[in-house]
C-alpha cells in the first residue's frame, strides 16, 4: 500500500526498548520470588499456616504467569527485531536498483542540455500529431509518431542514432469536416549503424459522407548501415463524391547500406464514386546486399471507379538479392477500368529478378496490363504478370479487349528469361473484345540459359445480341525467348486463345489468335516449341484456327528444333 510508511531505525529503537522493559520485569520478578513463594506461617497455629499457604501459592501462580509472559515477550521483540532488519533491507535494495537510474541521468545530462536528446535511451512517444522522439546518439530506439487527432496527420516518427530502430509513424487523425482525410506520418529512420526503419503510419479514415479524397500512406523509414527499411503505410479511402480519389499507399523505406532489405510499399486505399483508389506504394531498395521491397497492392474500388495500379517492386542491393515483385492491379466495380500490374524490380550482381504484378479486371472498362518482370545480370529474369480480363454486365455498345501480358525480364549474362503473363479474356458484348496478347518470353543470359517461355493469348468475348456479327478474336500468344550463347534451350511460344463464342441470333465465331514463335537455341541446345493456334469459336459460321508458330532453331553443335505449333 503506497500511503503507508516505515522508519526501520524507529521500529529498531522499540525493540530494544521493549527488550529492556522485559529485562527489567524479569529481574523484579526474580527478586520477588524468593519472599514470596516461600511464606513463613506467623505462628504455630493452623490459621496461620493456612494465610502463609495461600499466600505463597499465589506467588507461585503469578510466577508461572510470569514465566509464560516473558517467553511471548522474548517473542514479540524477536519479530519487531526482525521487521525492522526487513525494512532496512529493502530501503538499501532500493536505493540499490535506483543506482543505475541516476547512473544513467548523470551520463545522458551533457546531451540532454546541449541537444535536448539522450545519449542512451528510447526517445519518447509523440502526442496527437506530433513527431516521435529521436532516440539515444548512442544507443536507443526513436519514439512512435502520435495518431492525428481530429482532422491532424499522423506525427513523424522519431529517429535513432547510432544504434535502434527508428519509430513507427502516427496513424492519420479522423476527419470531422469535409475536405481530404489525413495523411499516416513517416516511419523514423534506423540507426546509422545498426537498425531498421520504422513503419509508416496509415492514413485516416474521411468523415462521414466527407468529399474529399483519400489520405495518402507515411511512408517507411530508411535504414542506416545495417538493417531493414520500413513499410509504408495503408492509403486512405476516397470521398463519396464524385473525383475522390483514395489514397497513394506509402512508399517501402530503403535498406542498409551494407545490408538489409527494402520494405514493401503499402497498399491504396479504396476509390471513391467515379474516380481510380490509390495506386500502391513502390518497394524500397536495397543498397549492397538485400532484396528489393514487394510493390503495394492497388486500392479496390467501389461504386463505377477503377481498380488502383499495383506499385512498383524495389530493386536488389548491386551485389546480391531478389527484386522485389510488382504489386497486383486491383479489379474494377461497376463500370471502371481494371488496375495495371506494377513491374518486377531489378536484380542485383547476383540474384532473381522480381515478377510483375497481376493486372486487374475490368468491369465495363478497360482492364489492366499485367506488370512487366524485372532484369537479372547473373540470375533469372522476372515473369511477366498476367493481364485482366473483362467482367461486369454484358454492354452491347463496345468491345474492350482484355490486357495483355506483360512481358518477361531478361537475363544479362547467365540465367533464364523470365516467362511472359498470359492475356486476358475480352469482353462479351454485341461484338466480342478480342483477347489480350500473350506476354513476350525473355532473352536468356548472354553465355548460359534458357529463354523465357511466351504466354499464352487470352479469350476472345463471346458476341450476343445482334446478326451478322462476329464475335471476339482470341489474343496471340507471346514469342519464346533465345537461349544463352553457349548452353540452353529456347522458350516455347505461347498458344493462341480461342476465339469468343457466338451466343445471339446468327453471328460469327471469333477466330483464333496466333500461336508465339519458339525461340532458339545458339550452340548448344534445344528450340522452342511454337505455340499452336487458338481454335475458332463457334458460330454461324464458326471462326477459323489460328496459325501454329514455327519453332526455334536447335544449337549449332548440338540440339534438336523446336516443333511447330
Amino acid at each position: 500500500m503506497s500511503f503507508l510508511i516505515a522508519a526501520p531505525e524507529f521500529v529498531a529503537q522499540a525493540a530494544s526498548d521493549l527488550a529492556g522493559i522485559g529485562s527489567s520485569l524479569s529481574e523484579a520478578a526474580a527478586a520477588a520470588a524468593a519472599p514470596t513463594t516461600a511464606v513463613a506461617a506467623a505462628g504455630a497455629d493452623e490459621v496461620s499456616a493456612a494465610l502463609a499457604a495461600l499466600f505463597s501459592g499465589h506467588a507461585q501462580a503469578y510466577q508461572m504467569v510470569n514465566a509464560q509472559a516473558a517467553a511471548f515477550h522474548q517473542q514479540f521483540v524477536a519479530t519487531m527485531t526482525g521487521a525492522g532488519g526487513a525494512y532496512a533491507a529493502a530501503e538499501a535494495l532500493n536505493a540499490a536498483e535506483s543506482l543505475p537510474t541516476d547512473v544513467l541521468g548523470v551520463i545522458n545530462a551533457p546531451t540532454m542540455a546541449l541537444f535536448n536528446r539522450p545519449l542512451i535511451g528510447d526517445g519518447a512517444n509523440g502526442g496527437p500529431g506530433m513527431r516521435g522522439g529521436d532516440g539515444g546518439i548512442l544507443y536507443g530506439n526513436g519514439g512512435a509518431g502520435g495518431t492525428g487527432g481530429a482532422n491532424q496527420a499522423g506525427g513523424a516518427g522519431g529517429n535513432a542514432g547510432l544504434i535502434g530502430n527508428g519509430g513507427a509513424g502516427g496513424a492519420g487523425g479522423t476527419n470531422t469536416v469535409t475536405g481530404n482525410a489525413q495523411n499516416g506520418g513517416a516511419g523514423g529512420n534506423g540507426g546509422w549503424l545498426y537498425g531498421s526503419g520504422g513503419n509508416g503510419g496509415d492514413a485516416g479514415p474521411r468523415a462521414f459522407f466527407g468529399a474529399g479524397a483519400g489520405g495518402v500512406g507515411g511512408a517507411g523509414g530508411n535504414a542506416g548501415l545495417w538493417g531493414s527499411g520500413g513499410i509504408g503505410g495503408h492509403g486512405g479511402e476516397g470521398g463519396t463524391g464524385a473525383g475522390r480519389p483514395g489514397g497513394a499507399g506509402g512508399a517501402g523505406g530503403n535498406g542498409g547500406y551494407l545490408y538489409g532489405d527494402g520494405g514493401a510499399g503499402g497498399t491504396g486505399g479504396l476509390g471513391g464514386a467515379s474516380v481510380g483508389a490509390g495506386a500502391g506504394g513502390v518497394g524500397g531498395h536495397a543498397w549492397t546486399i538485400g532484396n528489393g521491397g514487394a510493390g503495394g497492392a492497388g486500392g479496390l474500388a467501389s461504386i463505377s471507379s477503377g481498380g488502383g495500379n499495383g506499385g512498383l517492386g524495389g530493386d536488389a542491393g548491386w551485389l546480391y538479392g531478389a527484386g522485389g515483385h510488382g504489386g497486383n492491379g486491383a479489379t474494377a466495380q461497376f463500370g471502371g477500368t481494371g488496375g495495371s500490374g506494377g513491374n518486377g524490380g531489378n536484380a542485383g550482381l547476383f540474384g532473381d529478378a522480381g515478377s510483375g504484378g497481376y493486372g486487374g479486371d475490368g468491369d465495363n472498362a478497360a482492364p489492366g496490363s499485367g506488370g512487366n518482370g524485372g532484369v537479372a545480370i547473373f540470375g533469372n529474369g522476372g515473369n511477366g504478370g498476367a493481364g485482366g480480363s473483362m467482367g461486369g454486365a454484358i454492354n452491347a455498345s463496345q468491345a474492350l479487349a482484355g490486357g495483355n501480358g506483360g512481358n518477361g525480364g531478361v537475363s544479362r549474362l547467365w540465367g533464364n528469361g523470365g516467362s511472359g503473363g498470359n492475356g486476358g479474356t475480352g469482353e462479351t458484348s454485341n461484338t466480342g473484345g478480342v483477347g489480350g496478347n500473350g506476354g513476350n518470353g525473355a532473352n536468356a543470359g548472354l553465355l548460359f540459359g534458357s529463354g523465357g517461355a511466351g504466354g499464352f493469348g487470352g479469350l476472345g468475348g463471346s458476341a450476343v445480341f445482334g446478326t451478322g456479327i462476329s464475335a471476339g478474336n482470341g489474343g496471340n500468344g507471346g514469342v519464346g525467348g533465345v537461349a544463352g550463347l553457349f548452353y540452353g534451350n529456347g522458350g516455347a511460344g505461347g498458344g493462341g486463345g480461342a476465339g469468343g463464342l457466338f451466343q445471339g441470333l446468327a453471328a460469327q465465331g471469333g477466330d483464333g489468335g496466333d500461336g508465339g514463335a519458339g525461340g532458339n537455341a545458339r550452340l548448344i541446345g534445344n528450340g522452342g516449341a511454337g505455340g499452336s493456334g487458338g481454335a475458332g469459336g463457334l458460330g454461324a459460321p464458326s471462326g477459323d484456327a489460328g496459325a501454329g508458330a514455327n519453332g526455334g532453331i536447335a544449337g549449332i553443335l548440338f540440339g534438336q528444333p523446336g516443333a511447330h505449333g
